[in-house]
Protein backbone atom coordinates (compact mmCIF):
# COMPACT_ATOMS: atom_id res chain seq x y z
CA UNK A 1 0.00 0.00 0.00
CA UNK A 2 1.35 3.44 -0.94
CA UNK A 3 1.17 5.71 1.69
CA UNK A 4 1.96 9.39 2.33
CA UNK A 5 1.98 11.01 5.75
CA UNK A 6 2.55 14.79 6.03
CA UNK A 7 3.40 16.75 9.44
CA UNK A 8 6.82 15.08 10.65
CA UNK A 9 6.16 15.26 14.16
CA UNK A 10 6.35 12.35 16.72
CA UNK A 11 2.56 10.93 15.23
CA UNK A 12 3.45 11.60 11.91
CA UNK A 13 7.34 9.94 12.72
CA UNK A 14 5.80 7.05 14.67
CA UNK A 15 3.26 6.44 12.37
CA UNK A 16 5.70 6.63 9.04
CA UNK A 17 8.32 4.23 10.95
CA UNK A 18 5.94 1.57 11.68
CA UNK A 19 4.01 1.34 8.77
CA UNK A 20 7.38 0.68 6.77
CA UNK A 21 8.02 -2.28 9.42
CA UNK A 22 4.84 -3.43 8.34
CA UNK A 23 5.72 -3.50 4.52
CA UNK A 24 4.18 -0.48 3.22
CA UNK A 25 5.38 1.90 0.34
CA UNK A 26 5.56 5.56 2.84
CA UNK A 27 6.91 8.81 2.50
CA UNK A 28 7.22 11.36 4.78
CA UNK A 29 6.98 15.30 3.66
CA UNK A 30 8.07 17.87 5.87
CA UNK A 31 8.47 21.54 5.33
CA UNK A 32 11.00 21.85 7.81
CA UNK A 33 14.82 21.36 7.11
CA UNK A 34 15.56 20.57 10.76
CA UNK A 35 12.69 18.30 11.30
CA UNK A 36 14.06 15.77 8.47
CA UNK A 37 17.16 16.10 9.58
CA UNK A 38 16.30 14.37 13.07
CA UNK A 39 14.16 12.00 11.28
CA UNK A 40 16.83 10.86 8.49
CA UNK A 41 18.47 9.81 12.62
CA UNK A 42 15.50 8.69 14.37
CA UNK A 43 13.88 6.97 11.18
CA UNK A 44 16.34 6.20 9.28
CA UNK A 45 13.90 3.84 6.97
CA UNK A 46 11.56 6.10 6.16
CA UNK A 47 11.97 7.98 2.54
CA UNK A 48 11.46 11.93 2.96
CA UNK A 49 10.16 14.79 1.29
CA UNK A 50 11.00 18.63 1.84
CA UNK A 51 8.29 20.87 0.82
CA UNK A 52 5.05 22.29 2.06
CA UNK A 53 2.22 19.89 1.30
CA UNK A 54 -0.36 22.67 1.10
CA UNK A 55 1.17 23.19 -2.49
CA UNK A 56 -0.06 20.96 -5.32
CA UNK A 57 3.65 20.68 -6.82
CA UNK A 58 4.72 19.43 -3.58
CA UNK A 59 2.36 16.68 -3.78
CA UNK A 60 2.84 15.87 -7.20
CA UNK A 61 6.42 15.05 -6.60
CA UNK A 62 5.31 13.33 -3.26
CA UNK A 63 3.47 10.85 -5.84
CA UNK A 64 0.00 11.47 -4.52
CA UNK A 65 -1.57 10.60 -7.81
CA UNK A 66 -0.61 6.77 -7.06
CA UNK A 67 -0.83 6.83 -3.34
CA UNK A 68 -3.94 4.54 -1.61
CA UNK A 69 -3.66 6.57 1.77
CA UNK A 70 -3.16 10.57 2.45
CA UNK A 71 -2.21 11.07 6.22
CA UNK A 72 -2.50 14.52 7.16
CA UNK A 73 -0.57 14.46 10.53
CA UNK A 74 0.55 17.93 11.22
CA UNK A 75 0.09 20.34 14.25
CA UNK A 76 -1.97 22.79 12.31
CA UNK A 77 -5.71 22.05 11.88
CA UNK A 78 -5.85 24.64 8.93
CA UNK A 79 -2.72 22.55 6.96
CA UNK A 80 -4.63 19.49 7.80
CA UNK A 81 -7.49 20.38 6.52
CA UNK A 82 -5.65 22.14 2.78
CA UNK A 83 -3.87 18.89 2.27
CA UNK A 84 -6.82 16.68 3.36
CA UNK A 85 -8.80 18.43 0.54
CA UNK A 86 -6.22 18.64 -2.18
CA UNK A 87 -5.14 15.16 -1.74
CA UNK A 88 -9.36 14.09 -2.27
CA UNK A 89 -10.06 16.71 -4.95
CA UNK A 90 -6.87 17.37 -6.72
CA UNK A 91 -5.50 13.57 -6.65
CA UNK A 92 -8.89 11.12 -5.96
CA UNK A 93 -7.14 9.61 -3.47
CA UNK A 94 -8.69 7.09 -1.69
CA UNK A 95 -8.51 6.94 1.65
CA UNK A 96 -7.29 10.29 3.32
CA UNK A 97 -7.37 10.34 7.23
CA UNK A 98 -6.67 13.62 9.12
CA UNK A 99 -5.25 14.94 12.67
CA UNK A 100 -7.56 17.18 14.62
CA UNK A 101 -5.51 18.98 17.12
CA UNK A 102 -8.34 21.28 18.86
CA UNK A 103 -10.94 19.71 19.54
CA UNK A 104 -13.43 22.79 19.01
CA UNK A 105 -12.15 22.26 15.23
CA UNK A 106 -13.50 18.76 14.87
CA UNK A 107 -16.65 19.57 13.40
CA UNK A 108 -14.75 20.66 9.79
CA UNK A 109 -13.14 17.67 9.42
CA UNK A 110 -15.59 15.94 6.98
CA UNK A 111 -16.07 15.16 3.40
CA UNK A 112 -16.33 18.51 2.43
CA UNK A 113 -12.84 19.17 3.17
CA UNK A 114 -11.46 15.57 1.48
CA UNK A 115 -11.86 13.75 4.97
CA UNK A 116 -12.62 10.24 5.48
CA UNK A 117 -11.92 9.28 8.73
CA UNK A 118 -10.43 12.27 11.74
CA UNK A 119 -8.80 11.47 14.89
CA UNK A 120 -8.50 13.73 17.50
CA UNK A 121 -5.87 12.76 20.00
CA UNK A 122 -7.57 14.93 22.78
CA UNK A 123 -10.67 13.54 22.37
CA UNK A 124 -9.37 9.66 22.53
CA UNK A 125 -7.29 10.62 26.12
CA UNK A 126 -10.29 11.89 27.39
CA UNK A 127 -11.89 8.46 26.40
CA UNK A 128 -8.81 6.45 27.96
CA UNK A 129 -9.59 8.51 31.04
CA UNK A 130 -13.12 7.93 31.25
CA UNK A 131 -12.84 4.31 30.92
CA UNK A 132 -10.70 3.92 33.80
CA UNK A 133 -13.04 5.51 36.24
CA UNK A 134 -16.35 4.34 34.83
CA UNK A 135 -18.07 1.07 34.46
CA UNK A 136 -21.19 0.57 32.61
CA UNK A 137 -20.63 3.81 30.67
CA UNK A 138 -20.60 3.80 26.77
CA UNK A 139 -17.65 5.24 26.05
CA UNK A 140 -16.42 6.75 22.19
CA UNK A 141 -13.44 5.54 21.18
CA UNK A 142 -13.56 7.63 17.30
CA UNK A 143 -15.86 8.39 14.95
CA UNK A 144 -16.62 6.55 11.89
CA UNK A 145 -18.29 7.56 8.06
CA UNK A 146 -18.19 10.79 9.45
CA UNK A 147 -20.28 10.59 12.75
CA UNK A 148 -22.49 8.38 11.30
CA UNK A 149 -21.70 5.73 13.60
CA UNK A 150 -19.29 5.21 16.45
CA UNK A 151 -16.67 3.21 18.03
CA UNK A 152 -17.43 2.83 21.82
CA UNK A 153 -16.11 0.66 24.18
CA UNK A 154 -18.18 -0.56 27.44
CA UNK A 155 -17.11 -2.50 30.56
CA UNK A 156 -19.07 -4.93 32.57
CA UNK A 157 -19.24 -5.81 35.94
CA UNK A 158 -21.23 -7.90 38.43
CA UNK A 159 -24.35 -5.74 38.14
CA UNK A 160 -24.25 -5.87 34.05
CA UNK A 161 -27.13 -7.87 32.81
CA UNK A 162 -25.28 -9.35 30.03
CA UNK A 163 -22.62 -11.33 32.45
CA UNK A 164 -22.98 -14.99 31.72
CA UNK A 165 -24.81 -14.52 28.20
CA UNK A 166 -23.44 -15.41 24.55
CA UNK A 167 -23.08 -12.55 22.03
CA UNK A 168 -26.42 -14.44 20.37
CA UNK A 169 -28.77 -14.40 22.98
CA UNK A 170 -28.39 -10.52 23.17
CA UNK A 171 -30.20 -9.90 20.34
CA UNK A 172 -28.85 -6.80 19.08
CA UNK A 173 -30.58 -4.95 16.16
CA UNK A 174 -27.83 -4.67 13.08
CA UNK A 175 -27.17 -1.31 13.57
CA UNK A 176 -25.34 -2.19 16.61
CA UNK A 177 -22.82 -4.92 16.21
CA UNK A 178 -20.22 -6.22 18.62
CA UNK A 179 -16.40 -6.53 17.60
CA UNK A 180 -13.76 -7.59 20.01
CA UNK A 181 -13.89 -7.94 23.64
CA UNK A 182 -10.71 -6.89 25.85
CA UNK A 183 -10.13 -10.00 28.37
CA UNK A 184 -6.96 -10.56 31.26
CA UNK A 185 -5.14 -8.90 28.34
CA UNK A 186 -6.21 -10.31 25.77
CA UNK A 187 -8.31 -9.58 22.59
CA UNK A 188 -11.07 -11.80 21.50
CA UNK A 189 -13.14 -11.95 18.74
CA UNK A 190 -16.48 -11.51 19.29
CA UNK A 191 -19.31 -14.76 17.75
CA UNK A 192 -22.23 -15.80 18.36
CA UNK A 193 -20.94 -18.21 21.07
CA UNK A 194 -18.70 -16.16 23.07
CA UNK A 195 -19.72 -15.78 26.62
CA UNK A 196 -19.73 -12.34 28.08
CA UNK A 197 -17.71 -12.20 31.33
CA UNK A 198 -17.23 -9.95 34.63
CA UNK A 199 -14.35 -7.30 33.57
CA UNK A 200 -15.01 -7.64 29.76
CA UNK A 201 -14.09 -4.80 28.15
CA UNK A 202 -16.62 -4.87 25.09
CA UNK A 203 -15.96 -2.83 22.02
CA UNK A 204 -18.64 -2.19 19.33
CA UNK A 205 -20.05 -0.25 16.39
CA UNK A 206 -22.48 2.02 16.72
CA UNK A 207 -24.90 3.85 14.72
CA UNK A 208 -24.83 7.14 16.12
CA UNK A 209 -27.93 7.46 18.25
CA UNK A 210 -28.35 3.73 19.09
CA UNK A 211 -25.98 3.88 22.79
CA UNK A 212 -29.01 3.73 24.96
CA UNK A 213 -29.81 0.59 23.28
CA UNK A 214 -26.31 -0.79 23.50
CA UNK A 215 -25.99 0.01 27.59
CA UNK A 216 -29.01 -1.43 27.90
CA UNK A 217 -28.77 -4.71 26.87
CA UNK A 218 -24.55 -4.69 28.42
CA UNK A 219 -25.52 -2.79 31.58
CA UNK A 220 -28.41 -2.41 32.29
CA UNK A 221 -29.07 0.17 34.83
CA UNK A 222 -26.12 2.11 36.64
CA UNK A 223 -27.30 4.48 39.18
CA UNK A 224 -24.41 6.97 39.64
Amino acid sequence: MRVIVVGGGNIGRYLAADLVDRGHDVLLCDRQERVLEELAVRAPGVPLLRGDACALPVLERAGTREADVVVAATGDDEDNLVVSLLAKQEFAVPRVLARVNHPTNEWLFDESWGVDLAVSPPHLLTALVEEEVTAGDVVRLFSLEHGAADLVEVRLDERSPAVGLRVEELELPGDVSLVAILREGHVVVCRPTTPLAEGDEVIALVTRGREDLLKERLAGSHPG
